[in-house]
């Protein structure tokens, strides 16, 4: 299988009082006074759309209609532990008028789909909650 690269996302930020990032296409513009909780706003932000795009190829592959577009609730921890910073995730999911069981195997393929769930796969504890 030949690889093709899809996209190359480009951005600068600074740091400082007046930090921000922004993105080389000008879609992304964003103050950041601190990085943090911003870091782990965008993380979740960035995640949870890929997230739901990795939802809706598993129904489709799975030949699944969804009624209602798919909706994710990230909330992404930043922890110390002894000096030592880690993340920690939820991902909270709506699939309306979808059987759950039939959500759940969406949600659970999605992660194998997802290249953000891929890239934090045995990185950090995540956990899928079906709302």
């Amino acid at each position: 299988m030949t690889e093709k690269l899809l996209f190359t996302g480009k951005t600068h930020n600074t740091g400082g009082r007046d930090g921000g990032t922004r993105s080389s296409d000008g879609l992304l513009d964003i103050r950041l006074k601190q990085p943090h909780p911003a870091a782990e706003n965008l993380f979740g932000a960035a995640w949870s759309a890929c997230y739901i795009g990795a939802i809706e190829l598993a129904a489709s592959q799975r030949h699944v209609k969804l009624p209602a577009g798919p909706e994710v609730d990230a909330e992404i921890d930043l922890n110390v532990d002894d000096g030592s910073y880690f993340l920690r995730a939820r991902l909270n999911v709506s699939l309306k008028g979808i059987d759950p069981e039939v959500a759940r195997e969406l949600l659970d393929a999605a992660h194998g789909i997802c290249p953000y769930s891929k890239a934090i796969h045995g990185n950090i504890d995540v956990e899928t909650n079906l709302i």
